[in-house]
């Protein structure tokens, strides 16, 4: 009895185990397994040949921007940061970047904080906190372009961009920050208080610690956010360029042969940026659990 049980028990693991090949390879036969592995190959190809073909012209040894390639060459690079234009415009971009994610970050927190409590019209706050987000970048760069010329406010970095660019980056810094502190427990807090802590003690010894790697994650996702933004710069950074109008000016008036290479010096701060994100936002993770 004993061993017929054992065989019994064997069997049925026997089947359990085999069973996942086998739907696996029930499931490779059907023609929807395939479509999708034709539409992932797809997308990805659509998302990173045009990355490639850009890093390679950027080293294409050519008169024009284009194939054939001509041979491996490092001019582009240094005629796109020939003249100082190209330095002045990252060093705009920076600054203003810096600034707004700075700000940005900062206000998004204090909303965050404020919307765990509970008072008159809280619900309205988030819809006109998101409103930046839905309006178009076309729209929005037009009010602010007729708002600052009401008000008489010149045009460029100072203020213009930064005010602009920190309602850009303000609703995603909130939708970023206000998860983390909604899971935050209230009663930590409150034991704090309980034992003589003011609310400024509160946060500084012990809500900001926790929420810190997801603040610096927001700051620098924020930073990206006004590093690469152009529609609403275009229309109020004055003479002033920043690196996407300046990829754009070189584009709509002088066609430059290293145009790859900026376009490549830009994707390679952007994403450097955004790796450290993804690196501080996993360490987070890794706290909260």
């Amino acid at each position: 009895m004993g061993r017929q049980l054992k065989s019994l028990i064997w069997h049925q693991v026997a089947r359990k185990v085999a069973m996942p090949a086998h739907s696996k390879r029930n499931r490779s036969r059907r023609p929807w397994f395939w479509a999708a592995r034709a539409y992932a190959a797809l997308f990805f190809a659509f998302l990173y040949i045009p990355i490639i073909v850009l890093v390679i012209l950027s080293f294409n040894n050519s008169a024009v921007t284009g194939f054939p390639l001509r041979g491996f060459t490092w001019a582009l690079y240094r005629e796109a940061f020939a003249g100082g234009v190209l330095v002045t415009a990252l060093w705009n971009s920076v600054k203003v970047g810096f600034a707004s994610a700075l700000t940005g970050t900062a206000l998004a927190l204090m909303v965050a904080l404020g919307m765990r409590a509970r008072f008159p019209l809280r619900t309205a706050i988030v819809p006109a906190l998101l409103l930046p987000i839905v309006m178009p970048g076309v729209v929005t760069g037009v009010v602010m372009l007729v708002f600052f010329g009401l008000i008489n406010w010149r045009y460029g970095l100072w203020p213009a961009t930064y005010i602009v660019h920190v309602t850009w980056v303000l609703p995603f810094a909130f939708l970023t920050l206000f998860p983390r502190m909604h899971k935050l427990d209230r009663s930590i807090e409150e034991a704090a208080m309980d034992l003589g802590a003011t609310p400024l003690t509160v946060f500084r010894r012990i809500i900001f610690p926790l929420i810190r790697p997801g603040v610096i994650a927001t700051f620098l996702f924020a930073f990206t956010l006004s590093f690469d933004e152009f529609i609403r710069t275009l229309f109020v950074s004055g003479s002033q360029r920043t690196m996407p109008v300046h990829l754009w000016i070189l584009v709509t008036e002088q066609a430059a042969r290293f145009l790859p290479a900026v376009g490549v010096i830009i994707m390679v701060l952007t994403l450097s940026v955004a790796i450290l994100g993804f690196i501080v936002s996993s360490r987070t993770r890794v706290i909260s659990a």
